[in-house]
């Protein structure tokens, strides 16, 4: 900071001056005591340790006062809009919404003339995240919504001047509409997508720092290990698929469809993706799966095409990647007799709706309940056991261990790293490992000498 230059040939005489970097900057003002004014604010300024910007050579605060101010609403919105096109999975994409909407709602000033959580999650994550060619406008309702966010939103500069909007951020993604704790996978991701947003604003300079690490919080842990109490044995597992086929056209229809989530251990999503150009279905013998992708249902308002459903690569893989999946003697001829009694859709799809499309999640996940209450006891349905289809694939992977495969072998069937096995699978691999241990022992003993006789 330089001494006040007096110029008295201009009509501003006294002059400002500093340093900020490699650059000088000046102000004039008609008065002196206008400049020591000027002069004073600048030095407390420099005391109190506040970063000066080289360019414009303004403390960060003023700076800050003369840039449009930016709420988190409508930095969220920009975040959002920068992944959809970024990051182009549809199922990605809704649930970085549903992510973003649980925060957002959190982060206003005060809930005066709030509407109804429900209306206001539906407008964040339908119309304010959403950037699909194929959506409508908002209806009056939702806009209205969106409009009241728009104007309560707290400024982004609100996050790093106290720790409470950022607590309540937390607490909004931990909690259900219903005012029920979230699962604890669901807070998970929440906090991911909340915090991959603070980066965002970080590298778009709108905040200094991401405040969500100094925050003394943590997500709950995560129990990833199957709990094999709800997990069909071999016997349970292939009475339920036989109890599909008993229900009907459709239960008849997708009688194969369960069969492969069990015995080729296959994710829905999979079966659903399946084609007849995938299948190798010998007359004896065992055959193969080519697993190329899945087909999972997002609705259409996530997806570039605006179909229901979005065709994607295996999990974890490249989208070229293929995963062959040896499958027993007993579904290839479940799956020869469902294409000699059905035939394939037009673009070889094996399974279809009833209308001719892509099966849908709730149609087949409906007919798995009816298929429990054929298959399981009562006491069985009340306590979750083989709740979901999914559990098939769990029996299936669990066979496959218990039969003594490799878990490496496991694992590339199952599209699963090994770490993961591991991870998902320790009490079976545990079982394993004891019978490799007794196998080891039994050798050792074996091979130890005798002692001859005298």
């Amino acid at each position: 900071m330089y001494e006040i230059r007096v110029r008295p040939q201009y009509p501003k005489p006294y002059q400002v001056r500093w340093l900020v970097g490699p650059r000088t900057h000046a102000k004039s003002f008609a008065t002196k005591p206008l400049a020591d004014g000027r002069r004073s604010q600048l030095m407390a300024a420099a005391r109190k340790g506040e970063q000066f910007d080289v360019e414009t050579g303004l403390p960060k605060s003023e700076l800050a006062a003369l840039q449009p101010r930016m709420t988190w609403f409508d930095h969220a919105k920009d975040y959002a809009e920068m992944k959809w096109s970024e990051a182009a999975s549809a199922k990605g994409r809704a649930t970085r919404a549903d992510a973003l909407a649980a925060v957002t709602a959190a982060l206003v000033r005060d809930m005066n003339g709030a509407p109804a959580p429900a209306v206001l999650r539906r407008a964040l994550t339908g119309y304010a995240f959403n950037f699909s060619e194929h959506r409508a406008d908002p209806p009056d309702q939702l806009m209205a919504a969106l409009t009241w966010l728009s104007a309560k939103a707290l400024p982004m500069s609100a996050l790093e001047d106290d720790s409470e909007p950022v607590r309540s951020a937390l607490k909004a993604l931990s909690t259900r509409l219903n005012g029920k704790r979230a699962a604890a996978t669901t807070i998970t991701n929440r906090r991911t997508v909340f915090n991959n947003a603070l980066r965002y604003a970080v590298e778009r300079k709108r905040i200094a720092i991401n405040p969500l690490p100094a925050i003394d919080w943590s997500p709950p842990a995560t129990d990833d290990e199957i709990d094999f109490r709800y997990v069909p044995n071999p016997r349970q597992a292939e009475e339920l698929i036989n109890a599909v086929g008993t229900l009907g056209a459709r239960g008849e229809h997708l009688h194969a469809f369960f069969a492969c989530i069990y015995y080729a251990a296959t994710r829905p999503a999979e079966a659903m993706n399946l084609r007849k150009s995938d299948c190798t279905l010998p007359k004896d013998g065992w055959g193969v799966l080519l697993l190329s992708g899945s087909a999972s249902r997002v609705g259409a308002a996530w997806t570039d095409d605006g179909k229901s459903y979005e065709e994607r690569g295996l999990k974890r893989r490249a989208r070229s990647s293929v995963r062959d999946v040896p499958i027993p003697p007993k579904l290839v001829k479940m799956l020869r007799a469902h294409i000699d009694r059905y035939g394939t859709a037009p673009n070889g799809r094996l399974f279809r709706a009833a209308q001719g499309g892509v099966v849908l999640s709730k149609e087949y996940t409906d007919l798995w309940q009816e298929a429990r209450k054929v298959a399981l006891t009562a006491e069985q349905i009340a306590q979750h056991f083989a709740e979901v289809p999914y559990a098939g694939r769990k029996a299936g992977i669990s066979l496959w261990i218990t039969s003594g495969v490799a878990p490496t072998e496991v694992a590339r069937r199952a599209g699963h790293s090994v770490a993961v096995l591991y991870k998902f699978y320790a009490k079976v691999l545990d079982g394993q490992r004891d019978q490799a241990n007794a196998l080891i022992e039994r050798a050792m003993r074996a091979e130890r000498p005798r002692v001859s006789e005298p």
